[in-house]
């Protein structure tokens, strides 16, 4: 019977030995000949990427053979190893970045690769349905973290950018992140300065163990239950937009240009507003005041 089968010594290591003799394949397929190899990973990556989670004894031989889009080029094709990610990293890189995302196009426009960009560091850009599944399995790679652009916080980014502010500018910092966050209330678990900012006002991130939000989109469809989370909201404290908001006495206007950093910071990750209508009515507020 099929119970039998399942729990066979012999099956068990008829099936190792049929893994390991596909996997030692696909390895000498992708160095000797990457084109076929791109074709077949064109076809079955997205198969693949379940070997590092299904089968965890052989997740270091499977993470070789992953393909994935990158910052380096402006194509979306996945045809990048890991390997190649790591030979190309400048000194002072310790981890290997990634985002995820919807689509190519909103991964790559994110404001939370801006830092990264200045700095020279590659990004992996995940856009398949199961790429955050695996990424919350494969930890590392070559004793290089993996670490996701949208999670946490960064300290090893902006080790060497911390700049000297006087106590009267730390001050004043603070003030602004605590009246922002008690504006927004219970809309975020937390407001702080940006250090992956460079050029945006606001992003939003998710803390270190919470859910993502594509993972998020595909357990809630299917009925199963998500823990609640609510994201951190991170203000480039250098940023026009936000100084303008730190110099606002006037409640209903630091309140409308709080809510638009609020709203862009979701837009820019792909979240859906709950009022566009009001945030159109904002924007247009803010444009006659200029």
């Amino acid at each position: 019977s099929r119970e039998i089968l399942q729990h066979s010594p012999q099956v068990d290591s008829i099936k190792s030995a049929l893994t390991k003799r596909v996997l030692d394949m696909l390895s000498k397929m992708a160095k000797k000949d990457p084109d076929k190899y791109q074709q077949f990973w064109d076809s079955f990556g997205s198969v693949l990427k379940e070997g590092p989670v299904e089968d965890p004894s052989n997740q270091e031989k499977v993470a070789e053979l992953l393909r994935f889009a990158t910052t380096k080029s402006d194509s979306n094709t996945q045809d990048q190893s890991l390997d190649q990610y790591i030979e190309r990293m400048p000194e002072g890189q310790e981890k290997i970045y990634y985002i995820i995302g919807d689509s190519s196009t909103v991964v790559r426009k994110s404001p939370l690769l801006e830092a990264f960009k200045s700095k020279g560091y590659e990004v992996l850009l995940l856009t398949d349905r199961i790429d955050e599944w695996l990424m919350s399995n494969l930890t590392e790679f070559r004793e290089k973290q993996f670490q996701d652009v949208a999670r946490g916080e960064l300290p090893d980014l902006d080790k060497d950018e911390k700049a000297d502010k006087s106590e009267d500018e730390k001050k004043e910092d603070s003030a602004l992140i605590e009246r922002v966050k008690k504006y927004l209330g219970d809309r975020v678990s937390e407001v702080r300065e940006s250090h992956r900012l460079v050029d945006s006002p606001a992003c939003l991130v998710i803390g270190e163990q919470d859910m993502g939000l594509q993972m998020r989109r595909i357990m809630e469809p299917a009925g199963q239950a998500v823990p609640e989370t609510k994201p951190i909201l991170e203000l480039n404290l250098k940023h026009p937009l936000v100084k303008r908001v730190e110099d606002t006495a006037e409640e209903e206007i630091f309140g409308d240009l709080t809510e638009i950093l609020f709203d862009q910071a979701r837009l820019s990750v792909g979240e859906q507003l709950d009022d566009p209508v009001s945030y159109v009515s904002r924007i247009n507020k803010l444009l006659f005041s200029v």
